[in-house]
């Protein structure tokens, strides 16, 4: 029976090839697509989810009450993780862990590497696949370094490298380092990734922090005993908190700020590892969100149920031609469990089809899919037992109630009316009705999504930040020489070039740049009884000309003459309160009082989706620069840009070259935006596609209970405009009621993501507007294509039919 089922299936099937054709193009790249939003959807959720002890891991952030709210962060003072370890009870081990950039030397090659300065637990507790050494302990020296394959073939051309002699630069100094590990190729997801990794008291911070509670720096991760909750921990922690930030809660009781609801003014919370890569501190406190991976499976989902709906409907459009067969299978003993299983047999088929090429064009296309999206989802998802059950699962259960839907509706009709060839309709098929409002109101929550995510990226990329994006460089001092000598020997290298307006250099770079580093300084200190919290930033003389910044009172550095002196930002002098900010002096440094010279008017330094904040900019030749500033001409940028890397490569002709534009920089500052934009837009594309092969399906479903009554219409003098009119209104009017449906939905979702950004647009009306336009535009010429074609047909055929 099975196979009769199987075998009738397939030559009705091939009968119609356009029928069949559709539906598996159609489905297969819901399938496909599905398939790949679901892996990167599936990839994020899966961060740092693969270390053994992840239920026990924690990462430690403070809570502190000001008089502008709540704040919160991860950075921690060296002693911090030793003392909470020694005075509160519950901790199995703990780490300390500070991300950077070194400069790691073999002889002859020179290479900046992502390096983790950690705790000698670090491995114990967080599960990173590794080739021990020769004593199989891991970082137990202080001069011990754990390389990844990748670094080690990088620095010595092979793997095999353990106990091998490596040199780091700290604090201008090349340090002799052995080679005691190797680990694998690390998980792409994990937020601790690391080329080489480094015992924490060798950092280049630690020797002038060790016994420092007021400098930050650095984030801790405590593993808890077994029989310790994380609410225990926590609440223990209060009178460490009391005893070690007892100065800090005074500041802030004297500067006006409110304890919170449980009368404390500063807290240590602790943040589940597995919270990490979703948590926000912005707000003043830990805001988990999903929202970003439930997007993209969201998404996935959307675009298969409209495949699927499409189905349907264009099942049920061509069942009309099945009708006589229905009745003479009845007329000739079939059983309406029978006919089920037949016409479900050819959902199977067409869904199994359309699953399995749906898989094949996912990995055609999994590159690109990763390049575009800038995903680092593996292929790997794809070939496990769990994803081949799950999708036949999944195949099985679709096909079960989309396939079994049109099914049901044909193995129902009766014998006689079947025989008819008639499929009777009362005009009023709220399915059909429900089922388009539901594909265009996504169509149209998809558009208006592509509007206001496009508006915003294009805003925060012509946005004045405040500084000459467009004609200034920068690039990380990452050779062996000081970065002060460095920096005057490549202005003394450019000096003569007309193209070359400036050089400047500081220990922060703007945006995101090649090096893909980030890092800011954030000091604190008393001020007159008040608790002041500032970015601070190490520059030499020439930073502000060079970044065209301005100046809103006083001046800017005169020269290293000016090196106990400090400018700030107008936020730094609305926070200090003063009437004459010019002749005050601040304690940036225990020993003495810096006057602050000038105040520069506020920029962005920072992204967009943060307010500016306050920013004091310091001289001090034992503070290192990170990064040189080259402002360039308008003309020649290409060749000014070759000028400087050649100048570069000259100073230092074994490090690399990372220079780019701060605009390029700042670009990269919202790539998650455009990876999102990329995927709304995609999504809708499709969707609107697929959406369209659902209304054509419908329309011909429509037109071929109708053909009647356009013969009669035509008869008694209907233009082809009049029928084409009447044929297409309650079309458009279920789109325009999706259109009501979706746009406050629509709304509401993107006014929620706009308010993550301080600078935003508007959410003007016009967004609405335009995907409205469009999704009735799309749906009039979707339909006109058949219903103009039915209205112009010869009405004695359409009644000779009848």
């Amino acid at each position: 029976m099975l196979k009769n089922y199987l075998k009738i299936a397939w030559r009705n099937l091939w009968k119609d090839k356009g029928f069949t054709t559709i539906n598996v193009v159609g489905l297969t790249t819901a399938f496909g697509v599905a398939i790949l939003l679901a892996t990167a959807g599936f990839h994020e959720l899966s961060y740092d989810n693969f270390h053994e002890n992840r239920e026990k891991i924690y990462g430690v952030y403070i809570v502190q009450q000001t008089e502008d709210g709540s704040e919160a962060g991860i950075s921690q003072p060296t002693p911090f993780a030793e003392a909470l370890k020694t005075e509160v009870p519950g901790i199995a081990k703990t780490t300390r862990l500070l991300e950077d950039v070194s400069l790691i030397i073999n002889g002859e090659k020179e290479l900046m590497l992502n390096a983790n300065w950690v705790d000698k637990d670090f491995f114990t507790m967080f599960s990173f696949p590794l080739e021990k050494g020769v004593n199989g302990n891991i970082l137990e020296n202080l001069g011990d370094v754990v390389l990844t394959k990748e670094a080690a073939n990088k620095l010595f051309g092979r793997t095999d490298v353990i106990g091998q002699n490596i040199n780091v630069l700290i604090n201008g100094k090349q340090e002799p380092f052995t080679v005691g590990a190797i680990a694998k190729d690390l998980p792409k997801n994990t937020k601790m990734g690391f080329e080489i990794a480094l015992r924490f008291e060798r950092n280049p911070e630690y020797l002038d922090t060790k016994e420092t509670w007021n400098e930050q720096y650095h984030s801790v991760y405590v593993e808890l005993e077994d029989n310790v909750t994380a609410a225990q921990f926590e609440e223990n922690t209060n009178s460490f908190v009391n005893l070690h930030y007892k100065d800090v809660i005074e500041n802030a009781k004297n500067s006006g700020a409110s304890p919170n609801e449980e009368g404390l003014y500063r807290q240590i919370k602790l943040l589940p590892l597995r919270d990490k890569h979703f948590t926000s501190f912005r707000k003043g406190y830990a805001e988990v969100s999903r929202s970003v991976p439930y997007l993209i499976m969201g998404v996935a989902f959307l675009i298969l149920f409209i495949a699927c709906v499409n189905y349907v409907n264009m099942s049920l459009a061509k069942s009309s031609q099945r009708l006589k067969e229905i009745g003479m299978r009845k007329t000739l003993g079939a059983k309406r469990k029978h006919l089920f299983f037949q016409f479900w047999g050819e959902s199977f088929l067409i869904f199994m089809a359309s699953a399995i090429m749906g898989v094949l064009l996912s990995l055609l296309l999994f590159d690109d899919f990763k390049t575009a999206f800038s995903t680092q989802a593996s292929i790997d998802t794809l070939t496990t037992p769990l994803f081949w059950s799950l999708s036949f699962t999944i195949v099985l259960l679709v096909t079960l109630s989309v396939g079994g839907y049109p099914a049901l509706v044909l193995s129902k009709l009766g014998t006689i009316q079947s025989l008819k060839g008639k499929l009777e309709s009362n005009g009023k098929n709220r399915l059909r009705d429900l089922l388009m409002v539901v594909q265009f109101g996504i169509a149209i929550l998809l558009i208006t999504g592509t509007l206001v995510l496009r508006g915003q990226i294009e805003y925060m990329r012509n946005k004045d930040l405040g500084y000459d994006k467009a004609h200034v460089l920068s690039f990380p001092l990452n050779g062996k020489k000081e970065s002060y000598a460095l920096l005057n020997l490549l202005k003394d290298e450019l000096r003569g070039n007309p193209d070359i307006l400036e050089v400047s250099g500081a220990d922060n770079n703007l945006g995101r740049g090649k090096d893909g580093s980030r890092s800011s300084s954030v000091i604190g200190f008393d001020y007159k009884g008040k608790i002041i919290r500032t970015n601070f930033l190490v520059v030499d003389p020439d930073y502000v000309p060079t970044l065209g910044l301005e100046m809103a009172l006083g001046r800017n550095f005169n020269g290293i003459g000016d090196s106990i002196g400090i400018l700030i930002n107008e936020k730094m002098a609305e926070q200090l309160g003063e009437e004459n900010i010019l002749s005050a002096s601040l304690p940036i440094d225990s020993d003495e009082t810096s006057p602050i010279l000038g105040v520069i008017k506020d920029y962005h330094f920072e992204d967009l989706d943060k307010a500016i904040e306050p920013i004091t900019f310091y001289m001090s030749k034992d503070l290192p620069l990170t990064y040189a500033y080259v402002k360039v001409a308008s003309s020649n940028m290409a060749n000014s840009f070759e000028a400087v890397e050649n100048a570069y490569k000259k100073l230092e002709p074994n490090a690399d070259f990372l220079g780019s534009f701060l605009d390029e920089n700042v670009d990269r500052t919202f790539r998650s935006e455009k990876s999102m934009a990329l995927l709304i837009t995609s999504g809708a594309l499709i969707a609107i596609i697929l959406s369209c092969i659902g209304l054509f399906a419908m329309s011909i479903l429509v037109v071929t209970q109708r053909t009647k009554e356009i013969g009669i219409r035509k008869v008694i003098g209907a233009s082809v405009a009049n029928i084409t009119f009447i044929l297409t209104k309650d079309f458009l009017k279920l789109v325009l009621f999706a259109f009501l449906i979706a746009s406050p939905i629509a709304w509401w979702f993107l006014k929620k993501w706009l308010e993550n950004y301080e600078y935003r647009i508007d959410l003007s009306w016009v967004f609405f507007a335009v995907s409205g336009i469009l999704a009735v535009a799309i749906a009039f010429l979707t339909i006109g294509t058949r219903t103009i074609g039915a209205a112009m047909a010869n009405p004695v055929k359409s009644l000779r039919t009848e």
